[in-house]
């Protein structure tokens, strides 16, 4: 009889937490590297994590530790949970304890601010010729969870390693499809970051339903785009990474970078508030359309309100005002 799989968490927040316990629901031995002790105890003695899932059991299955090597040790799978803007310090000091042969996941959506690079090419450029996919698409922390139903998409540069992973984590209200786009998973994740935000102001400034819905359609043209230039296919953009991630983000205060976007058009204190990886992104991103010849005025404008160069109602004049064009 074959032993369970071992898959290695890092991360404690919502989503690591979240996945964790989805994994070891789904029969695997899965344990979990937080830095946070309280997490850590919480989750191994209460199978609670009350700081970012209040309220929800996590299976008992789902083990912690503030020991990155212990979680490390002997893994298949490896789910990287740590934020974007995080990740090259955190793969820089945890890499001698990475097995060689077990792939890494990424499952954080941004893009590198600092040096403009997706997830995996910057995780390749620490750690060249280990195995790297990435996991993404419409769902929630809170819903994983729970149990309830979720389909996402699991990319690796070879399909037979997508395959395998998207086996390992699938369950029966977990669901994977792979692909060997790894690229366009990963725009796709990042980009509608910023989308929501974009989405999410103009609810807020009360410019209403219609127009949340133009931002919303203009931007995933803006988000193709992109995502061609990069190399991205489009059965991806129009996939659960992209299509289908962008109408979860953009529909709901449930989602960080909407509700963002809500408090921005709202005119609300914004310090404080949860991560909204959209923030970091913004900038990037409109200075990767920029570089590949993109036109992408809705990305840019949420930069530049970010930015404070601009306000809401400066770039929504902008954006009305743009020479009249064919649909496409």
């Amino acid at each position: 009889m074959s032993r369970k799989p071992i898959i290695a968490v890092l991360g404690g927040g919502a989503w690591g937490t979240a996945l964790g316990s989805m994994a070891a629901r789904n029969d695997n031995e899965v344990r979990l590297y937080a830095r946070d002790a309280a997490t850590v105890d919480s989750i191994n003695g209460s199978h609670r994590n009350e700081a970012y899932l209040p309220g929800i059991d996590l299976h008992p299955g789902l083990t912690a530790s503030t020991s990155a090597r212990k979680v490390l040790a002997g893994s298949d799978l490896i789910l990287c949970v740590i934020p974007a803007q995080a990740l090259a310090g955190a793969i820089h000091e945890l890499k001698n304890s990475i097995p060689p042969a077990a792939p890494l996941v990424i499952c954080a959506k941004g893009i590198e601010r600092k040096s403009g690079l997706l997830m995996s090419h910057l995780v390749a450029a620490i750690m060249p010729g280990h195995d790297l996919g990435a996991l993404s698409g419409p769902s929630f922390a809170s819903d994983v969870a729970r149990g309830l139903p979720t389909a996402v998409t699991v990319a690796a540069q070879r399909h037979a390693l997508a395959d395998r992973i998207a086996v390992t984590l699938s369950g029966p209200t977990f669901r994977c499809y792979s692909t060997d786009d790894l690229t366009g998973v990963e725009i796709g994740g990042a980009l509608k970051n910023v989308l929501a935000i974009a989405a999410g102001a103009a609810i807020g400034r009360g410019y209403g339903a219609s127009a949340q819905a133009a931002l919303v359609t203009r931007g995933f043209v803006e988000l193709r785009r992109i995502g061609q230039a990069l190399g991205a296919r489009p059965e991806t953009i129009m996939g659960l990474s992209g299509l289908g991630d962008l109408m979860l983000t953009c529909s709901t205060p449930q989602s960080r970078n909407y509700s963002y976007g809500l408090a921005l058009g709202r005119g609300e204190d914004l310090t404080g508030r949860p991560l909204a990886e959209g923030v970091a992104t913004a900038a990037i991103a409109a200075e990767l359309a920029a570089r590949n010849n993109v036109e992408a005025p809705i990305i840019g404008a949420v930069a530049q309100i970010l930015d404070r160069h601009i306000t809401i109602d400066e770039a929504m004049e902008a954006l009305l005002s743009r020479p009249l064009k064919n649909e496409d």
